[in-house]
């Protein structure tokens, strides 16, 4: 996360987009001779269910579409927090100068039962699912602004990235503060992380789930560090002027140098070790400018303005070509590591697209509010099998203010298996008391308008969206 840019949305931001956690395995397809019929089940049976779940991929998929479709199937609005709240604030937190004005959410976490909203103001609110209040504002003091938030689960606990008013914001500082600490409404408890760090603008900090790390860059020495993330304990640091952007992918780290004329010096490291694996010159067209440059695996992804996407295989030279027209630069991407696959965001449309340059999945209804492709309000589930984001909906007459809705599609389908929308008849009654977390007398028209941040939290099924006046909706069954 830059010093001076909004924060980044885990599980965190590549430039141009954005990096999804996890390597899972892909089932193979299962054939069938064409010489013979296979018998006609008009009702399989429960094991003969299973055997078509794990043997088959199509059964895979299918089983993991009505999973989802039963899951998200009732979801109703539940209850409203509230992160501006002075009149129910203690002494402490109404010296926060930022509760003085309302601020939309930013960024949403959950873990263990506690829901964590950032506001753009950079107060950031902790309320419980058990008891829907707030626990405790995040913020130690009332000079500190908190610009991103990191789940950290290897040791359960959040990492708050802030800035100060002291240095007049101009540094990131980072503090892990255990959950139960939180939990308790102790967030000053919690302790500093990379002391030794100056992370001034360019500075940066990267928070990397898939293999345990955190990068930082330090534009005051010039010098990047890689931390492990379960202990924060330095690995190595890497010391080269040339280096003008480091991208991780599982397992690698792809260095990208200082461009030479008509070509681009590229390092690969191993992530663990800093140990260089290869290095090699990329071609490209001189008077060019370069759109990006991605690393998946061993696959190198190239774009420079109006010529083709090249997919390179690193390691043995070979490269595919995409016409321009079938692909075009997209304002961000989402690897797939569970299905080797990537999305790409566009204007308001989403796609998935394979290693061949195969466009793979497009979407039947999952057109997305925000056309600047807002990753806050974008979910893509640890299967990496659904996204689940903030998208236009249809209006019910022309008279009322048009509403989103929050869709839920398979990435691998493109069909839409549930939504959340408005209706007339409005929202069921949730649990609720108290000046943080009230009775759901707000209508689901009213919750989905105006929505800035989305989260999906796994173990509890419920869906968290936050809006431009700094209320938290929880959609619950």
């Amino acid at each position: 996360m830059s010093a001076d840019a909004p924060s980044k949305h885990g599980p965190g931001m590549k430039s141009p987009g954005v990096k999804s956690p996890a390597t899972r395995r892909v089932m193979a397809d299962r054939t069938t001779d064409r010489g013979h019929k296979r018998p006609r089940v008009d009702e399989p049976n429960f094991v003969q269910k299973l055997m078509n779940r794990e043997m088959c991929r199509q059964g895979n998929i299918t089983f993991s579409r009505t999973n989802a479709q039963e899951k998200f199937r009732n979801l109703k609005l539940q209850c409203e927090y509230d992160t501006h709240d002075p009149e129910n604030s203690t002494d402490r937190e109404k010296r926060l100068s930022f509760l003085n004005k309302r601020s939309r959410i930013v960024e949403l976490v959950a873990a263990k039962d506690i829901v964590f909203a950032l506001a753009h103001s950079g107060v950031c609110a902790a309320f419980s699912r058990e008891t829907n209040q707030r626990i405790c504002f995040l913020n130690i003091n009332s000079h500190e602004v908190i610009r991103s938030l990191f789940y950290n689960k290897n040791n359960q606990s959040l990492i708050t990235v802030s800035v100060y008013a002291s240095d007049s914001f101009s540094s990131l500082k980072c503090r892990t503060t255990p959950i139960e600490y939180i939990r308790r409404g102790r967030p000053e408890d919690g302790f500093a992380l990379f002391e030794s760090e100056s992370l001034k603008w360019p500075g940066f900090v990267e928070f990397d789930d898939v293999n345990g790390k955190v990068l930082t860059y330090s534009a005051q020495d010039r010098v990047y560090k890689v931390f492990d993330l379960k202990n924060y304990n330095l690995l190595y640091s890497i010391a080269d002027d040339n280096v003008q952007e480091i991208k991780i992918s599982p397992g690698i780290m792809l260095l990208i140098l200082e461009h030479a004329p008509g070509y681009v010096p590229l390092k690969i490291l191993s992530i663990e070790t800093g140990e260089e694996l290869k290095a090699f010159n990329h071609k490209l067209h001189r008077k060019k400018k370069v759109d990006f440059i991605e690393q998946f695996n061993e696959k190198l992804l190239v774009k420079q303005e109006n010529e083709n996407l090249q997919i390179l295989d690193v390691r043995n030279g070979s490269m595919i070509e995409v016409s321009r027209t079938e692909f075009m630069t997209p304002s961000a991407f989402i690897f797939l590591y569970e299905n080797q696959l990537f999305l790409t965001f566009r204007s308001r449309t989403v796609a998935v697209w394979n290693f061949r340059g195969e466009l793979v999945t497009s979407f039947e209804d999952h057109l997305l509010w925000y056309p600047d492709c807002n990753t806050n309000n974008i979910y893509i589930t640890s299967e990496q099998d659904l996204i689940i984001s903030y998208c236009k909906a249809q209006q019910v007459d022309e008279t009322t203010k048009p509403v989103g809705s929050i869709n839920v599609s398979h990435l691998l389908t493109g069909k839409c298996l549930a939504k959340i929308q408005a209706r007339p008849e409005g929202c069921r009654e949730g649990e609720g008391a108290g000046g943080t977390a009230t009775r759901c007398d707000t209508s689901v028209e009213s919750a989905l308008e105006d929505v800035t941040a989305l989260f999906y939290d796994e173990d509890r099924n419920e869906i968290y969206t936050g809006n431009r006046t700094g209320h938290v909706h929880v959609w619950s069954n």
